[in-house]
């Protein structure tokens, strides 16, 4: 069984120090790998992510993140980058990598994201220079996820956003903001290219669960949402097995309910 933790979110700021450090304190017990679905950081500077890192340094798992908006606010995100790197974590943009465990190979694509909005309320690159740029990034940051993710060879592949690729996991924001939570293009991307499962966050009042339209499965691992440090996530290859919601298979892997 691969057994993944996920959280997203944290805005880590001086005052939140020593609150986080108990509740990952043990989790090597219970996850091999940690992903990190953007927002380390409350204002975006690196004092902030060296924190937020220094609390969960000896979590005894390997680390992946992406960052998410509140980390690009004060606009030092290549410091931010070698904070990151320093500590021991993987910082992915636009990338890919895998890792073994427990003899399977795990591939995480990792990219932030951006809005722009769903079918039927989504923004067109028409018009003013700033709009096309808006949705100039957001398709660029989908057709990098695509691309990480055809790249990766392995038995379980996983998205990591900070973006939602999906409105269900944004019911419980305000209908208005939408574009600015994620992108269906997103959804697009990891549909054409393959995953077993997506992780995201930045929608601080929705839901933890949906799918893309192709049925692959997307958590929501906001703090707020999820109510809890970190959500469990668990992939088995045991083929025949009843699930407790349907599984999606990749290579024999089968997905399983926290």
């Amino acid at each position: 069984m691969i057994r993944i933790a996920a959280m997203a979110d944290v805005h880590f700021g001086v005052d939140a120090v020593g609150t986080l450090r108990p509740h990952v304190a043990k989790l090597s017990e219970q996850a091999d790998l940690l992903l990190i679905a953007g927002d380390l950081t409350r204002l975006g500077t690196p004092d902030e992510a060296a924190l937020f890192l220094d609390e969960i340094a000896d979590t005894g798992v390997p680390t992946f993140t992406v960052l998410g908006n509140h980390d690009h606010h004060a606009n030092r995100t290549d410091e931010i980058a070698a904070v990151v790197r320093e500590r021991g974590v993987q910082l992915l943009e636009g990338e890919g990598t895998t890792i073994d465990v427990s003899g399977a190979c795990i591939g995480i694509a990792g990219v932030k994201g951006f809005g722009g909005g769903f079918v039927g309320a989504c923004a067109s690159d028409f018009g003013e220079p700033e709009m096309k740029a808006f949705v100039r990034h957001s398709k660029e940051r989908a057709g990098t996820l695509e691309t990480a993710l055809q790249n990766l060879r392995c038995d379980l592949k996983i998205a990591l956003l900070h973006y939602s690729p999906v409105p269900e996991t944004l019911q419980g924001e305000r209908l208005e903001i939408f574009p600015f939570l994620g992108s269906y293009l997103l959804a697009e991307a990891v549909d054409r290219a393959g995953a077993n499962l997506v992780i995201h966050g930045h929608a601080h009042a929705g839901h933890e669960k949906g799918q893309t339209p192709g049925g692959i499965p997307v958590r929501n691992v906001a703090q707020s949402v999820i109510r809890r440090a970190y959500a469990l996530y668990y992939f088995d290859n045991v083929g025949g097995a009843p699930m407790a919601e349907p599984p999606t298979e990749l290579a024999g892997w089968q997905y399983l309910a926290h």
